[in-house]
């Protein structure tokens, strides 16, 4: 059954009006289903922000999981990330160089969680998040082939028990990108629930980038059977604001401690309500 994609614009209606940014939140005594998991977080700077250890206040991540009881929440974002490879794109887990690269792609984020837990670092992640896509728009000639298949249709259908951990050819469309580091994720954690994050609105692209972004990252998530939440639609970040003056970011796209606060809370609740429907 194909899992709905929840745009859910009263719970940023609720974030934006109850002051979030200057109150703390407060666990609820209910138990949640994110309570106990074990999460893990990729994706690119917003992401990033938070710290690979989710306790900076600019990173969304840091007030998502105050919202839960959850074992443990890490994140391995790096700035900069990209879905979408390059013909120089290779398996590389050190590469930490925060801004665009050939190796600086959520692929490389898959694999060292891959090894962490391979290794035991890391506990088996009941979910995992990816946040990511704002980088693959912002840097499209860093990334001329991520938008030459907008129609997922024409993707090549793969199967997950016999994808090879790094592919003899790296995809060089975002859609391809997706699809293989997603395919990855499930073939090496098939219990664990995976949601995609789209990119947030932001003044360095233009809205219906975003939108087209989105809109791949979503209809490769529905391919797959994930679930999808799409932060354009549903988060505190408006391009036609923060042109006029920043508000819930710094500089345009990376969130201020506020902006962060207010998404995190709306992400909480949509990863939550998700969750709920279809446990």
């Amino acid at each position: 059954m194909k899992k709905k994609v929840f745009i859910l614009m009263l719970l940023c209606v609720f974030a934006l009006s109850s002051g979030a940014h200057t109150k703390d939140i407060t666990l609820s005594s209910e138990k949640n289903v994110c309570d106990s998991m074990h999460i893990v977080l990729l994706g690119d700077s917003n992401t990033w922000l938070g710290g690979d250890d989710c306790t900076s206040k600019r990173g969304w991540n840091t007030w998502f999981a105050q919202c839960f009881k959850h074992a443990t929440c890490v994140s391995y974002a790096r700035s900069g990330a990209t879905w979408t490879n390059t013909p120089r794109t290779t398996k590389n887990l050190k590469e930490n160089v925060g801004r665009i690269s050939d190796n600086n792609v959520i692929y490389n984020q898959v694999c060292r969680l891959i090894a962490a837990c391979r290794n035991k670092l890391q506990p088996t992640p009941q979910l995992i998040i990816v946040a990511a896509g704002t980088n693959d728009a912002w840097f499209e000639n860093k990334r001329p082939q991520a938008f030459s298949i907008k129609n997922v249709a024409q993707l090549k259908t793969l199967a997950t028990n016999s994808l090879p951990d790094m592919p003899r050819v790296f995809p060089l469309s975002l859609a391809a990108s997706v699809q293989y580091d997603c395919l990855l994720l499930k073939k090496h954690f098939p219990k664990t629930r995976i949601i995609l994050f789209t990119p947030l609105q932001t003044t360095a692209v233009s809205e219906a980038k975003i939108n087209q972004t989105g809109d791949i990252i979503e209809n490769v998530g529905r391919r797959l059977n994930l679930d999808v939440v799409r932060q354009d639609k549903v988060c505190c970040v408006k391009r036609a604001e923060e042109l006029q003056h920043f508000t819930n970011t710094y500089d345009g796209t990376h969130t201020n401690e506020q902006g962060a606060q207010k998404n995190g809370v709306i992400l909480a609740n949509a990863v939550t309500e998700l969750l709920k429907a279809n446990s």
